[in-house]
């Protein structure tokens, strides 16, 4: 006959995987015993507290949880002592501990760190996603960006679209250049997703030049001469024409604020067409 393992219910009022987390750490520190971990999510009610605890008597077993209620807290405590069950708060000592040290009073919201996790995620995600679709690179990223970026060489594109994916947008963007032709893939984009970045042709022929400067190189003829300049910049706004899409004229803008009117036209879009 095969002996009853000794068990751990894991009791949370979210899902749980820190409590097991703690859990699994702990029963590490004995190799030669072999235990039964049960995990009991979105545990929110006496009653379900009631439930385990018929469940479980008699049994070799005890409860870890991570409730963040203070009712939940003192009713599991209680009705574990009543029945015999030693039962381990992992959630509320460092709660308490923590509240000594600050003002501010807890939320007391179930499963805000699994929250905090996904928006660091998303984050993470859009930070790669402006990365792998940087200068248009692979177009197809176009079709699956919040926004596309287009302008002349040195109109801030590619900060801008880091800076867009640390605030959890996924920006593609295309430099536009009149010896390259376009890519198919951004006359498939609405016209609401796709912002044209336009600055004036005095201060793109001085950015240019500091940029030669900075990377060893005497300015160029054309990649600097406001004459040169003027036609590329003419092109692109004939391109944004063709693309029906939004300009901003980033000339005095420093990258915060052209990125705030983005995001305001992004927050606009999610309502307008239910983009997410």
């Amino acid at each position: 006959m095969s002996q009853i393992k000794p068990t751990i219910y894991v009791v949370s009022d979210s899902i749980g995987e820190t409590a097991e987390t703690v859990v699994r750490a702990a029963i590490s520190q004995f190799p030669e015993e072999s235990f039964d971990i049960v995990r009991l999510p979105n545990v929110r009610e006496f009653s379900q507290i009631d439930l385990l605890i018929s469940e479980i008597e008699n049994q070799s077993a005890i409860i870890a949880h991570t409730l963040i209620s203070p009712e939940l807290r003192t009713y599991l405590s209680v009705r574990c002592q009543q029945n015999h069950i030693v039962t381990v708060d992992i959630m509320g000592p460092i709660m308490s501990a923590v509240g000594t040290i600050t003002s501010c009073p807890p939320s007391l919201e179930p499963g805000l760190v699994h929250r905090l996790d996904s928006e660091y995620f998303k984050k993470v995600n859009s930070i790669e996603f402006a990365v792998k679709y940087d200068d248009g690179k692979n177009p197809i990223g176009f079709l699956h960006a919040d926004i596309v970026l287009v302008g002349v060489s040195r109109t801030s594109k590619t900060p801008l679209s880091m800076y867009l994916g640390n605030k959890k947008i996924k920006v593609a963007n295309l430099p536009l250049e009149p010896e390259v032709p376009l890519p198919p893939e951004i006359f498939q984009v609405p016209p609401y997703k796709i912002i044209g970045l336009t600055v004036s042709k005095e201060k793109l022929s001085s950015i240019r030049s500091e940029r030669l400067k900075t990377i060893g190189l005497e300015p160029e003829a054309n990649y600097s001469n406001v004459e040169s300049i003027e036609k590329e910049l003419e092109y692109a706004h004939n391109i944004m024409h063709r693309l029906h899409c939004r300009v901003i004229d980033v000339t005095n803008k420093a990258i915060e604020e052209t990125a705030s009117e983005i995001i305001a036209i992004v927050q606009k879009n999610q309502e307008k067409y239910g983009e997410d």
